[in-house]
């Protein structure tokens, strides 16, 4: 018998055309007026930009949170920590079940499991209690994506490309909003409101849904890698366990809080590098994890999500720590990141067929390492430390709206026939280098006496792996024009 394939739980979807269902019945939705498709992508868009806005607002309230829970900051760090990882494991199980189930079923869900998640974070008293509601919240969070592309393919028909394409504008707006949104209710509420303006939102989402999003067909599941995403789960969480574990005073490499955990993300790496070699369908193959290409492109994207994504996170906090800069104004340096990255990312992806994918990369992640070396050495004599760290936080999202769409189309182009599998990995190694980057960084800070300086002397850290991504980018496989 011919040995069977892997194949991946974030593969490309095996749905039919919405024009040519299952059932042979024409597709009405593609044949819909536009103004109800329009009615669709709102809905959808709604769901996206309140998730990706909680990507962001909490590190605003991150020293507030410490505060007002009385938690150490490498557990108040957690809260961003975990909705990452949350996101990182339910991405590709959402797919599936928005196929098995129905794409309207499963968006729903996700729209009441995130409400109920934010109203219960807004109520939480202590922070562990906190950390457990966010993993949660991101449950939903992470499953709005796959069912929202699902509903958007099925119901604009020929048009579901150019549809698509427009959610890749929701994510930076969300980045400027949340920051702005998060340092406005820090500083005249309380950060309890940066979860519970999502319950009156998440209510009129859940009710549009209900009236208006098509129910749509459901395709036969393939098995689900439960067994690989567990192994992946406890790699994660048991690394970041141990790491948070150091960050107490007395903590030491040499004791069972620490050696234990880690010894479990150590077996846990072991079995799912097996699993993906071995395993009769892994989420994740291993021609994807080392393949031509791909080994230097995945550890290109951890070490830019460690440095690039885990520095966005601690930004506040610093110049709050730092400077003494009121939460608001802390906030808006996101927002000069997002703005930056927004103004450069749509010339560089235009320009991508001239000038390849090295050149961008080379420049972006080089102005990345300038943005961050300028934030931690500090204002010179004569500049306000608010606008100092504005424009060290612009020339970053210039940096990284010129290296991004490299970065992104440059792991795409290796196997154009897996993008939705490729994307999902790309996502994963991102997320996971931010979730090892803040573990690492609050529990370094938990231990010093100076929070402000000791983010300064990380950011230089960042800044160093950056630096050896630089080489890295010249294993990249070249490519020009379309793929």
């Amino acid at each position: 018998m011919p040995r069977r394939q892997p194949t991946s739980v974030l593969s490309p979807s095996t749905d039919t055309d919405p024009k040519t269902p299952p059932d042979g019945k024409p597709a009405i939705a593609g044949d819909e007026p536009l103004p109800r498709r329009r009615l669709v992508f709102g809905i959808v868009a709604m769901a996206l930009f309140m998730a990706s806005v909680d990507q962001t607002v909490v590190a605003t309230a991150l020293a507030a949170i410490q505060r007002d829970l009385g938690a150490s900051i490498e557990w108040s760090g957690w809260t961003i920590t975990i909705y990452s990882l949350g996101q990182v494991l339910v991405l590709p199980l959402a797919g599936k079940f928005a196929d098995m189930f129905g794409r309207r079923r499963v968006f729903l869900a996700a729209a009441a499991l995130f409400t109920v998640a934010s109203l219960c974070c807004g109520l939480a008293h202590n922070i562990a209690l906190l950390v457990v509601l966010r993993a949660i919240q991101s449950i939903g969070g992470g499953s709005f994506l796959p069912a929202a592309s699902g509903l958007v393919a099925d119901h604009f028909g020929r048009n579901r490309d150019r549809a698509l394409g427009m959610f890749t504008s929701i994510f930076p707006i969300g980045g400027i909003v949340g920051p702005i949104l998060g340092g406005i209710f820090v500083t005249y509420w309380s950060w309890r409101g940066i979860f519970l303006v999502n319950v009156p939102i998440g209510a009129v989402l859940i009710i549009l849904g209900l009236i208006f999003l098509p129910k749509g067909h459901r395709t036969p599941g393939k098995s689900i890698d439960v067994y690989g995403l567990i192994l992946l789960g406890m790699l994660i969480l048991g690394t970041m366990l141990g790491v948070t574990h150091l960050g107490n005073s007395n903590g030491s490499v040499l004791s069972v809080g620490f050696l234990v955990p880690e010894a479990i993300a150590a077996t846990s790496l072991v079995l799912f590098l097996r699993h993906a070699a071995r395993g009769r369908a892994p989420f994740i193959p291993m021609n994807l994890l080392r393949g031509r290409g791909f080994g230097v492109m995945n550890l290109i994207n951890f070490l830019q999500g460690a440095a690039a994504i885990g520095f966005g996170a601690l930004v506040p906090l610093y110049a709050e720590s730092r400077y003494d800069i009121p939460t608001l104004q802390a906030g808006t340096l996101l927002t000069a990141r997002a703005v930056g990255m927004i103004c450069v990312a749509g010339l560089a992806t235009f320009a991508l067929r001239r000038t390849g994918y090295r050149p961008p990369m080379t420049i972006g992640f080089s102005l990345l390492i300038v943005g961050m070396v300028a934030t931690a050495i500090g204002a010179p004599q004569g500049i306000t430390p608010f606008l100092w760290l504005s424009i060290a936080s612009g020339v970053c999202g210039v940096g990284m709206g010129l290296a991004l769409p490299a970065a992104n189309n440059a792991i795409l182009q290796l196997a154009p026939d897996q993008v939705a599998g490729i994307s999902g990995m790309r996502g994963m190694f991102r997320q996971g280098g931010s979730i090892m980057a803040v573990s690492i960084a609050t529990a370094i800070i938990a231990r010093s006496s100076d929070h402000g300086m000791t983010l300064g002397h990380i950011f230089i850290g960042f800044g160093c792996l950056m630096v050896l991504v630089l080489p890295l980018i010249y294993k990249v496989p070249e490519h020009r024009g379309g793929w």
